[in-house]
């Protein structure tokens, strides 16, 4: 009995012994994947983080870059930009080159020889209007101011040698006027009809005046002329390059509006350059219609002072011849 109890305590000694050890061991089994989970939750956003770190570069990978002042960084500028934003600069360089050939002066080169010759044509015609303008200005305004000096000088004058005196030696059509009418004067002296004086008198101041207006009218032709005829001008050269880009269509087969769209622009140039240079034209020679027609009446003024003048002496004379008759 009591070799079986030894034998039993033998038996529960190391079992006890080795439960001992295995509580230990279950424990830090149990406990051991806790350890990791507090490690690894700070680790959980590193397969997220490192995407959002290698993206980082693709964002900052364009830097604004202080503008290139020569030609050679804008070609490592385009290699170093992504291909949609390279294609992007591209087309906007290609437009801009477009724009530049539709300038007014690159169509003009690139125009026909006969478009050429048309807005040449126009141009010098504008400036011929410009030309005659200014001239005109100068000379209506110089010869109105003197010739209504010019009467007011002779409003009280008595007779044809008082107003020339008044007037002195300043050329004007006034002048002119007097001394026709003293000229007649002197011719027919010994002649007793006064009315053929007046009459010869009056041919001679409408000679006068008729030249006057001829000379005060010269370049309104001209301005007249231009005006009618630079729109059709400008139509005929349009008429023309459109013709020529019809003809350029048909060779290249193609109704593409890259290639109709310069052809007609030149032509619509020509058409625009006569515009530019008729209207003006148009309203130069209306404007100076009327201050012509102002001038002329001034002109008609001075004519019949000096008939009234010449009047004057003719019956002076009379009055004098009839008392020496008396006497």
């Amino acid at each position: 009995m009591n070799n079986t109890l030894s034998r039993m305590t033998f038996a529960v000694i190391p079992a006890l012994a080795m439960l001992s050890l295995a509580t230990p061991l279950s424990a830090q089994q149990k406990m051991a994947p806790a350890a990791p989970v507090v490690q690894s939750a700070p680790a959980v956003p590193q397969p997220s983080a490192a995407p959002a770190q290698a993206a980082q570069p693709i964002q900052v990978a364009q830097p604004v870059q202080p503008p290139a002042s020569s030609a050679a960084t804008a070609p490592a500028a385009d290699a170093a930009a992504p291909a949609p934003e390279r294609e992007g600069r591209q087309l906007l360089k290609a437009a801009a080159v477009e724009l530049r050939e539709f300038s007014p002066w690159s169509m003009f080169v690139s125009a026909d020889v006969v478009v050429k010759a048309v807005m040449v044509g126009l141009a010098f015609a504008s400036l011929v209007t410009w030309t005659i303008f200014m001239a005109k200005i100068i000379e209506l305004s110089i010869v109105q101011r003197t010739l209504r000096a010019a009467l007011n000088k002779i409003a009280d004058a008595r007779s044809l040698a008082e107003a020339q005196f008044a007037l002195g030696a300043k050329g004007s059509v006034l002048s002119s006027l007097l001394a026709a009418a003293m000229r007649e004067a002197r011719m027919s002296a010994g002649i007793s009809s006064d009315a053929g004086i007046k009459e010869r008198a009056a041919s001679s101041f409408g000679e006068i005046v008729r030249a006057e207006a001829r000379r005060i009218r010269l370049g309104m032709g001209l301005l007249a002329t231009i005006g009618a005829t630079s729109p059709f001008v400008g139509l005929f050269g349009t008429v023309w390059g459109i013709m020529n880009s019809f003809i350029g269509i048909s060779k290249s087969q193609t109704t593409n509006l890259a290639v109709v769209a310069p052809g007609i622009a030149e032509a619509l140039l020509a058409t625009a350059i006569g515009l530019v240079a008729a209207i003006p034209a148009v309203i130069f020679y209306n404007h100076f219609a009327r201050v012509t027609k102002g001038y002329m009446e001034l002109v008609g003024r001075a004519s019949g002072a000096a008939g009234r003048l010449l009047s004057r002496d003719l019956d002076r004379t009379h009055v004098s011849s009839g008392s020496r008759a008396a006497e």
